[in-house]
């Protein structure tokens, strides 16, 4: 299992640059140090081979790096990590394929979708089309160990989402973050809010998304982007 993890994950010497598309690659390679993305290559591995279930599959953990090109982002919606259970995660943040059930934060999202925008909840939780609209749906960190929620929490992974969302401020003059909970909310100081529009969020999660000051349900933030950008992306 870990010889296949290992071989999900590409040759050590280039990860994950070799697997990100050209676009991404050459803005994030001058962010975050080689070093690092060894370490944390080898931190997942060893991981898998004391056993571990990682999810997403290691070839779908930048998915929502393939699906969202620099060139076309105008939103970043920013979560935590992925969905834990199997069948679940696949790169993108809050995001399941066709016919897997919908988890209860992709549920409260789409409700405040629905209040905000008007019109029907999807029929499944494939958010593709939001990405290929130039949503990217990026976690703080991007793998989890199965059934523990939050467990690669200081792996490394914050380091990378630290280099995604800095390449977003050098290179797109104009884009939305989306907040969404406590991870996310600290890496506001990332971003230059004098030219993009930063709104802030408890998680969409079925404990979270009433809670705090600024709750997820009812704070408009889908209109809110639209508005900001001039166009429709949600």
């Amino acid at each position: 299992m870990e010889a296949e993890y290992a071989a999900g994950l590409g040759a050590a010497a280039d990860w994950p640059l070799a697997a990100l598309p050209p676009d991404w690659a050459a803005v994030l390679r001058p962010l975050i140090a080689a070093s690092q993305l060894a370490a944390l290559r080898a931190r997942l591995v060893t991981e898998a081979q004391a056993g571990a279930t990682i999810y997403p599959p290691a070839a779908e953990i930048f998915a929502a790096l393939h699906h969202t090109r620099l060139a076309a982002l105008r939103c970043v919606i920013l979560g935590q990590d992925p969905y834990h259970g199997a069948g679940q995660a696949h790169g993108l943040a809050f995001s399941v394929r066709p016919g897997v059930k919908i988890p209860s934060s992709l549920r409260n999202i789409f409700t405040e979708l629905r209040d905000d925008l008007g019109g029907p909840v999807p029929a499944d939780g494939c958010l593709i089309p939001w990405a290929e609209r130039g949503v990217l749906l990026l976690n703080t960190v991007l793998s989890v160990r199965a059934g523990e929620p939050n467990s690669h929490a200081g792996l490394g992974w914050e380091q990378f989402s630290d280099a995604v969302i800095t390449a977003v401020k050098q290179h797109c003059p104009r884009a939305v973050f989306l907040l969404w909970g406590k991870p996310a909310e600290r890496k506001a100081g990332l971003i230059d809010a004098t030219r993009h529009l930063v709104i802030r969020s408890s998680h969409p999660s079925g404990l979270s998304a009433r809670r705090t000051a600024a709750p997820f349900i009812g704070s408009r933030c889908f209109s809110r982007a639209n508005g900001f950008l001039g166009e429709r992306i949600f």
